[in-house]
């Protein structure tokens, strides 16, 4: 080959890579370390830490009714922030009643002290030891937050969040735990059928493998808290807290009151959030 030819390869080849890079996708952005929050975000087979700079503000004292589970999720917090041992939580039950706002609330409490949370979707769980390995050196202490979680059968990100929970051969960092939210403990769909297949043998009960194995991934979890439906009493004391917290005077609670109960019964539910949505539709229009 000519020195010509050549050159005239090299060149072709430059215009080529030129044209791929074109089409490839930007790199992602670095971690905002000061945000106190982010969001996992992929694209084109990229992953990033969105910061979260705009949080909603809420308190531990504005949970109300939920004192037994908020203590215990409290503790294992300062656990895991004092550099003690800490569980991976999960927080299950009824919709609307504090699950997910125990988490902002939490990072509300203890952001100064150094919590972190990343909010992480389930299509996005299979990253998981990628963002394990993105956080791993920090100082901070971060909680990877997974809402509303539920899973249909052989969903890969499944696997991935078992193996993260405590399966891998790959130790999770000091400074990471998993906390989620659901409205099933077991996280999985159960079916009549795989019930049928439990066995007895003896006196002894040997559930069916299908069982076993959708129970595993609850079980990895270490701290099971669960959040049942609220009393009308304790819906109301809700509306009441929300209300003053809103600069509502409760002069004319008894009128307030049968509002507060055909909204909860117009929208077929009476939960923390329900109150909080009551609340706010309340103080707006009286402060009209």
């Amino acid at each position: 080959m000519s020195l010509s030819e050549f050159e005239h390869l090299i060149d072709r080849a430059e215009r080529l890579l030129a044209r791929v890079e074109a089409n490839l996708p930007p790199a992602p952005p670095a971690p905002d370390w000061n945000a106190v929050a982010h969001r996992w975000r992929t694209r084109q087979g990229r992953g990033w830490l969105e910061p979260i700079h705009h949080l909603q503000t809420i308190h531990l004292a504005d949970l109300q009714d939920i004192d037994n589970q908020k203590s215990r999720v409290q503790i294992n917090t300062l656990q895991f922030l004092r550099g003690q041992r800490a569980n991976n939580v999960l927080l299950t039950g009824a919709r609307g009643t504090g699950k997910s706002s125990l988490i902002r609330a939490l990072l509300t409490e203890y952001a100064a002290e150094g919590l972190r949370v990343i909010e992480v979707d389930k299509s996005d769980l299979i990253d998981l030891p990628h963002i394990v390995d993105l956080v791993a050196a920090r100082e901070e202490r971060f909680i990877l937050f997974c809402d509303d979680l539920s899973f249909d059968e052989g969903e890969l990100s499944y696997k991935a969040l078992k193996s993260v929970l405590d399966g891998s051969f790959a130790a999770v960092p000091d400074n990471v735990l998993i906390y989620a939210t659901s409205n099933r403990r077991h996280l999985l769909p159960e079916y009549f059928e795989e019930n049928a297949r439990t066995k007895h043998v003896g006196e002894e009960v040997h559930p069916a493998e299908a069982v076993e194995e959708k129970i595993s991934l609850s079980e990895r979890f270490g701290l099971w808290v669960s959040f049942y439906p609220f009393s009308q009493d304790e819906y109301l004391a809700i509306v009441q807290h929300w209300l003053q917290e809103f600069g509502v005077a409760l002069q004319d609670w008894e009128t307030i009151r049968t509002e507060a109960l055909q909204w909860a019964l117009s929208r077929g539910s009476r939960n923390g959030r329900v109150a909080w949505q009551f609340a706010r539709d309340y103080a707006g229009r009286a402060s009209l």
